[in-house]
């Protein structure tokens, strides 16, 4: 495949040899990066401490880790941090989350634009005394919408995006410009029951549905309440995930590319539930 993707999984159910057998597992199928997102599970740094330590080429990144669970300051010190000691394999991802994720760690919430700015500024004039990487690590910002991606051209190497339609795309790249990483995280099914794959699929899509910015988003891209309702419509699960079989599943990914995205980062959904499918990475493996 022509893609070199990462991978963003959640992880907190492996346990710590399975996650070291899972991280050296895509190491050796050429995946350029673990994504660990945070949820209330494991720590993201600390997780990525782990994997970096036990692996020699695999990069890992935080995907993303919310601006609300910890102070600026302390994300500059663990930036720089997991860069020098990884060697330059560790990427900072960054996102705002949700208002219900800001208030589960007894924070107030502020305007995404504003508060994402502030935060960076922070970062940026942090200075952490000892040893650096040879370059710091790059901070991605999740952005969907104009003024998040704005901000990430002004401020970052780039922009996460998620769930978005195939012409968010191509709007995400006209605002970041060529020259910023554009990261496009694809839930992606190997199955080709049609059934399947969108049951699948609509598990996948349960939380993220009812959220006030991710429904702001779809309806300015064309869908209506009735693509919202009983786990989403079958051309809201087809738009946001790759199904079929590992060709079909490359044709939307390169489609991806060629509408703008610079990176891709699979989300596996395993049609049989559970564990992530290993049939699936295998095939796409670059």
């Amino acid at each position: 495949m022509d893609l070199n993707p990462s991978v963003v999984t959640y992880t907190d159910g492996m346990a710590a040899d399975a996650l070291e057998r899972f991280s050296l597992r895509l190491e050796d199928l050429g995946y350029e990066s673990l994504w660990v997102p945070e949820l209330f599970g494991r720590e993201p740094f600390a997780t990525a401490s782990f994997v970096l330590a036990r692996t020699t080429r695999l990069k890992v990144a935080t995907g993303i880790a919310n601006v609300y669970a910890r102070d600026a300051l302390i994300t500059a010190q663990a930036r720089h941090t997991l860069a020098e000691l990884s060697g330059g394999r560790f990427f900072l991802g960054l996102g705002v989350s949700h208002p219900p994720m800001a208030e589960a760690h007894g924070e107030e919430w502020i305007a995404p634009v504003r508060k994402m700015r502030s935060y960076l500024e922070t970062i940026e004039n942090t200075k952490v005394p000892s040893p650096a990487a040879p370059e710091p690590a790059p901070i991605w910002i999740a952005a969907h919408g104009p003024g998040l991606l704005a901000l990430a051209a002004a401020r970052t190497e780039g922009a996460n995006t998620y769930l978005m339609p195939l012409a968010h795309t191509t709007r995400a790249r006209e605002i970041l410009g060529p020259g910023k990483r554009l990261n496009v995280v694809v839930p992606s099914c190997l199955c080709e029951d049609a059934a399947i794959a969108r049951r699948v699929g609509r598990k996948a899509l349960g939380m993220y549905l009812p959220l006030p910015a991710y429904r702001q988003q779809w309806t300015q891209w064309g869908f209506g309440e009735a693509d919202f309702e009983d786990g989403g419509s079958d051309h809201l699960i087809d738009s946001l995930v790759a199904w079929g079989s590992a060709a079909e599943i490359r044709v939307r990914l390169r489609a991806l590319r060629a509408a703008g995205a610079s990176h891709i980062a699979l989300s596996p959904l395993n049609p049989e539930g559970g564990k992530p499918d290993w049939k699936l990475l295998e095939a796409l493996a670059p």
